[in-house]
């Protein structure tokens, strides 16, 4: 996916915070603390030491050449970079909605055909505004399990130890099957 250089200058000026900083809606990021943004974001880039929004606006193409699920959703890093720049607890200078700063960002956006908006979780997401298709990044599947997570494994673990192999068959494969479809399916059992 490519973006407009001037599309990526800008949206390296916000990451970068290259603006009055008495009016601006977005942090100063310091060369190190840019390198610390895009860690955030789960990537390896270190800034070099060059001009930082030189360097932030090469990133950005960098990203955007990572594979994507398709032609109109951008790659999950770059989800995740806008993701990282536009957190509510980041807001400067207004409210945590952060409307001066998302106003922005979809003047830029928009030149490429997206907006970002906050969803209820108060996550920034992008949507690729001519099909609607919302930019998520993909879940982690090394994430650790949640609470509940680990009930219901505890719960089918259990379950699995003390089932019999008809008892897995009946109330397990055959529900499945027949939720998708094969109604013929029946459990013949076992012969003592």
């Amino acid at each position: 996916m490519e973006f407009k250089r001037r599309t990526l200058r800008q949206l390296a000026d916000m990451i970068c915070g290259n603006f009055n900083h008495e009016e601006s809606s977005f942090l100063y990021r310091s060369s190190s603390v840019i390198t610390q943004f895009f860690q955030d974001c789960d990537t390896d880039y270190a800034h070099d030491g060059s001009t930082r929004n030189s360097w932030v606006a090469d990133t950005l193409e960098k990203i955007l050449q990572e594979p994507q699920p398709n032609a109109r959703t951008p790659p999950d890093t770059f989800a995740r970079v806008i993701r990282g720049l536009m957190d509510q607890s980041d807001a400067k200078n207004e409210g945590p909605e952060r409307e001066k700063a998302l106003a922005l960002l979809n003047g830029s956006l928009a030149r490429e055909g997206f907006e970002a908006f906050y969803g209820p979780d108060k996550q920034c997401y992008l949507r690729h505004i001519a099909t609607n298709t919302i930019a998520m990044p993909s879940p982690n599947p090394h994430r650790p399990f949640s609470v509940a997570e680990l009930k219901k494994r505890e719960d089918l673990t259990k379950y699995l130890d003390q089932a019999s192999e008809d008892e897995l068959i009946e109330e397990v494969l055959l529900p499945l099957f027949r939720q998708l479809g094969f109604h013929r399916i029946t459990a013949t059992g076992h012969k003592d």
